[in-house]
């Protein structure tokens, strides 16, 4: 969580940040294990931003193919 921190930090103001997860916001704080850093990060990354959240069914797993042949 620190590492993570201070480099959002650093690009903070500088840069453009394209972040895509599978987990909300809410959840970071257990992922990440320290619920003040990420209300930090989150602080930074959320502030002058455009958050997009999709829905549905994920494109990539529906056609994906593996080694067993087409799931």
């Amino acid at each position: 969580a620190n590492l993570f921190f201070q480099l959002i930090n650093q690009l903070y103001g500088q840069t453009s940040i394209i972040i895509t997860s599978n987990k909300g916001p809410e959840e970071w704080g257990d992922i990440l294990g320290d619920p003040a850093i990420t209300t930090a990060i989150l602080d930074r990354l959320i502030h002058k931003s455009e958050v997009i959240h999709l829905t549905g069914d994920s494109y990539r797993l529906k056609h994906r193919q593996t080694i067993f042949g087409n799931n």
